[in-house]
Order: C-alpha cells, then structure tokens, then sequence
C-alpha cells in the first residue's frame, strides 16, 4: 500500500506547480490533523485523514484511467477537497461564511463540467466513427454536471435520514405556505405571513423554541445548490462549446481538460 501511494505521489511531482499546491495543502492537513488530535476532536482528526486521501485521488484516477489531469485542474481540486473538508468541516466556515457552500457548489458544477466535457472530448476525438457536434458535446458536459450535482444531493438526504447529520442544512424561514394545515383537506394551501417564532414540544415534554420563524429542513438547501450547480455547469458549457467549435488555443477549457497519457503528456 505504501509502496503505491509513493507512485502515486511520484506521479503528482511530474509537475512542479501542481506538487507544490500538494506538499503545502498536505502539510496544513497534517497540522491540522495534530491540533485535532491534541484537542481530542476525534471526528475532524477523521476528516484530516480522509483528506489526505482524496488528495491522492487525482492521480489514482490517472493511473487507472491511463489519462492525464491538466496541472491547473490539479491544483483546483486539491484547493477544493481543501476548502470543503478542512475548511469547511473541520474549522466550520460552512456556518461562520455566509456563502462559503454556495461558492463550493458553484465551482462543483464548473468542474464536473469540465469533466463531462472531457470524457466526450475523448470520444469525440479517439473514434474516427465519432463526429459529435460541439452543442451536443456541450449538453453532455451540462448534463454530466447536473447528474453528478443530483446524485450528492441523494447522498446528503440518505445520510440527513440515517444518521441526522443536517448535511442538508436548514433555514429559518418566516413565511410558509401549505395545504397540510387546510383542515378541510381540499388541497388549499394555508399561507402563514410574518411567523416570528416556532416551538416545537416533544414526547417527554420538553421544548424547543425557534426565533425568527420557520425552520425549514433541507428544501432551500438542497435547492439552492442545485441552482448554482446550474449556473456552474452552464457557464463551463457555454466555454466548452465555444472551445469545441473555434478550438482556440488560449481557452481555459485547455487547462482543464483530462486527455488520454498519450496526447495530455505533451501538454503538462
């Protein structure tokens, strides 16, 4: 195992920029990882390991895949697994960032985009019998992106519902509208303006009360990134379609597409 992930970091350092981003971010794992440790905060001290993990993801993938990830895409996605885990999780800047989540999810559309767009590239381009037009090639890409953006959503639900994590993470809402509270159950939505406070009464009779209004319980959340999830995947659409049609040689969409060893070799 060891010996493999020592391939797997030899294969990182074939360019210098991209295990230069590596070696910091890793070491401010592993600091991070102490400082957990030391506090006892045993689930974070998890999280670090996992990270030092996912690190080695992209060139596991390369490796298997026999392709080769562009430098610039490397460095995005150490920089992601970075803020999303450790930043994130692990130093809370999900609650403490406005907006921290909604960045990520943005940029998670962007690249799975560029992923998508990577993988009809090499279709497109590593099959004579293949002729793809560069707006299917584009819609291919947007519609990688949204599955992938769906499929984390299904996994934020599952783990809300098994193991009441809050992964969907709730809002305090001040107006609702709903037909569960028509005591004539005809369907009528009962509309609820101004809602300043929420208590809730358990079975053993104690309370919680909620100020400001509403909590709401993933719907915004789970919505709201599927939302910037859009915006990501269709701008990077609109870029790879642009790219696909003019292959202008100065595109961002260069630095981040994943190309087979034998042709993206040239280009690192």
């Amino acid at each position: 195992m060891w010996e493999y992930i020592a391939v797997l970091k030899k294969r990182i350092a074939q360019n210098k920029r991209a295990f230069v981003v590596y070696s910091v971010l890793r070491f401010l794992v592993i600091l991070t990882g102490i400082r957990c440790f030391f506090t006892r905060n045993y689930e974070s001290l998890c999280l670090c390991i996992l990270s030092l993990i996912l690190l080695l993801v992209p060139s596991f993938f390369e490796d298997k895949l026999k392709v080769s990830i562009p430098p610039l895409f490397q460095v995005i996605i150490y920089g992601f697994i970075y803020a999303a885990e450790i930043l994130g999780e692990v130093n809370k800047y999900y609650t403490a960032i406005p907006g921290w989540d909604t960045m990520l999810h943005t940029l998670n559309g962007f690249l799975c985009a560029a992923i998508g767009l990577s993988l009809a590239y090499i279709l497109n381009h590593g099959n004579s019998k293949v002729n793809l037009s560069p707006a299917y090639v584009a819609v291919m890409a947007f519609c990688f992106s949204m599955t992938i953006g769906v499929c984390w959503e299904f996994f934020e639900f599952t783990a809300d519902q098994f193991f009441h994590l809050d992964m969907q993470k709730d809002f305090i809402v001040t107006e609702i509208g709903s037909v569960t509270l028509d005591p004539s159950n005809s369907q009528i939505p009962v509309y609820l303006p101004d809602i300043v406070r929420t208590t809730i009464e358990l079975a053993d009779g104690s309370f919680y009360t909620i100020e400001g209004g509403y909590l709401d319980i993933g719907i915004i959340d789970t919505m709201k990134d599927l939302l910037v999830n859009f915006a990501g995947a269709v701008v990077f659409s609109v870029i790879g379609y642009l790219y696909e049609l003019n292959q202008e040689k100065r595109s961002i969409v260069k630095g981040l597409l994943i190309l087979p060893d034998d042709e993206g070799g040239t280009e690192q």
